[in-house]
């Protein structure tokens, strides 16, 4: 006697609210990008007189770093009433706003193409607009399995943008930069320094 695979769990047996939050790899290696790119700017700008003061220029990154950290902090919640993409209250509405979309005004889940050759995918509402299904989250398989649940549309093709290896790939290359980051803030103090 053969075995059929269990059944997904019917929407009254999920506990809600459920919350998924972007997916740790990828938010601690675009944090790390970003601070590999930008920390030795000011102390360039010191040693190379440049027009704009190094003390503007980390008020500008570090205004810079907690943008990125804000779209970082996006997380999806589901409940009995549908999906909704969140952000915490002290990101300002205007910089990312979120939406919320009950299950029973989903229609379809249609796949897009991206200027890099990815796929990303839409939620489509009654009246046909679309909303991007966050697929950086972590959890995004079952994440999937749910929106399934509830609204009855095949997400058995539904795949995440990029995969891990490509985040632990960029994340390396990442912390090499950091070394050169060092050397080069030591050089620039130390050119400084001899300046002086």
């Amino acid at each position: 006697m053969s075995s059929s695979p269990p059944a997904p769990a019917a929407p009254s047996e999920v506990l809600y609210p459920k919350t998924f939050r972007l997916s740790p790899l990828i938010r601690i290696t675009l944090l790390t990008l970003y601070v590999a790119l930008t920390l030795p700017l000011p102390f360039l700008a010191a040693v190379t007189d440049a027009p704009v003061p190094p003390a503007l220029l980390s008020g500008g990154l570090g205004l810079g770093a907690i943008a990125l950290y804000s779209v970082l902090c996006e997380r999806v919640v589901l409940d009995q009433q549908g999906i909704q993409v969140t952000y915490p209250a002290w990101v300002p509405r205007f910089w990312r706003q979120g939406w919320s979309l009950p299950w029973t005004e989903i229609t379809a889940l249609k796949p897009r193409s991206t200027g890099q050759g990815g796929i990303v995918y839409y939620f489509l509402n009654q009246s046909g607009q679309g909303y991007l299904l966050p697929i950086r989250i972590a959890g995004f398989a079952q994440l999937v399995r749910q929106v399934q649940a509830e609204t009855g549309i095949d997400t058995t093709d539904v795949r995440p943008l990029a995969q891990p290896w490509m985040y632990l790939i960029l994340l390396s290359l990442t912390l090499f930069l950091l070394a050169i980051d060092a050397w080069t803030i030591w050089t620039a103090l130390s050119l400084g320094l001899g300046a002086a």
